[in-house]
């Protein structure tokens, strides 16, 4: 194997790989304004402003998490660097308008009021984290990432008296021995932890479908999932190349009196365009969050009985609660 380049070339190496979309959230492929799906921008439905004032409707939206700073509010990264395979402190906070006045009020969704997910920019390493927020409105959270590289923050939420929720992103550089990693092949059934997980259905570009995700463990379906999150699964979905993010949640909620605890968690979900995209599925049970993660490409029907698939790096570590 190679020796990693050391962190000082890492700038260079990112730009010269991804080109605008380090940065400034394009992708490596043309994407176009697409239509904004009434459920799945960053996992919100549409709607007008935030803080009470109201906003300029568009038929038009990008994505979400491509964008640093979106109607009015700014994801202002107070720590741009750590260090690889040291457990640091992660801090940041939601600006508000020219003066920069930090949100301090959030309405809570899915039982938090902010969902933090950090990702490296080849998709093998991804954290699903739930920030502790100080009184003048800054978050913070401890974080280990094990390798060095370039990383996407995004910061999920809804300010008070908004009527939608947002999802901005920041990039965060990761200090230490860089080595690129090639995303991990289309894959329709993955195992973590001793559970097999499996992904049926068909991701669509601009086109609601149905996906399910069925969890077993010693070859028996999993009937006994817990809430997590106000849910039985917790699902995001990044596109490879400028990471634009997409966030969804089942199509039911334990208590709703139809909706089993598995082994089966449905969603549905819309691809903002054509491409490949990795999955994030995060399940509780026996009172562990684990996570499982699908490569999967546009167009392309998953089913059972495909190859077995790479779990994400480090994934135990990828939950605060």
């Amino acid at each position: 194997m190679n020796t990693g380049l050391k962190i000082t070339a890492f700038t260079a190496a990112v730009a010269a790989t991804f080109g605008t979309a380090y940065g400034v959230g394009r992708g490596v492929d043309p994407v176009a304004a697409e239509k904004k799906p009434a459920s799945e921008h960053g996992g919100h439905e549409d709607g007008g402003g935030g803080g009470g004032e109201q906003e300029t409707p568009t038929e038009t939206a990008p994505p979400g998490g491509l964008q640093i700073s979106e109607r009015g509010y700014t994801l202002a990264l107070k720590t741009p660097r750590i260090d690889a395979e040291k457990r640091e402190e992660l801090r940041f906070a939601l600006v508000r308008g020219g003066k920069g006045k930090n949100v301090t009020a959030y309405e809570r969704q899915h039982g938090k009021e902010l969902h933090l997910i950090v990702a490296s920019r080849d998709l093998t390493t991804y954290r699903h984290l739930h920030p502790t927020r100080a009184a003048d409105g800054t978050w913070s959270t401890p974080v280990e990432l094990p390798r060095a590289g370039g990383y996407r923050v995004f910061a999920d939420f809804k300010p008070t008296g908004a009527k939608e929720g947002l999802t901005l992103g920041a990039d965060l550089a990761v200090a230490g021995e860089h080595e690129p990693r090639a995303l991990p092949e289309p894959n329709r059934k993955t195992s973590v932890d001793g559970y097999e997980v499996s992904l049926k259905g068909e991701l669509k570009p601009g086109k609601s479908s149905a996906l399910t995700l069925d969890v077993e463990r010693n070859g028996r379906p999993v009937t006994d999932l817990q809430p997590y999150l106000g849910s039985y699964g917790h699902l995001v979905a990044l596109r490879s190349g400028d990471l634009a993010y997409l966030h969804v949640h089942p199509t039911g909620e334990p208590g709703d009196g139809r909706t089993k605890p598995g082994p089966g968690v449905s969603f549905a979900a819309t691809a903002p365009s054509e491409g490949t995209y990795r999955l994030f599925l995060d399940f509780k049970h026996e009172g562990q969050v684990r996570t499982a993660a699908f490569t999967v490409q546009t167009g392309t029907t998953a089913g059972a009985g495909a190859e077995a698939g790479e779990p994400p790096e480090s994934h135990d570590a990828g939950h605060a609660h």
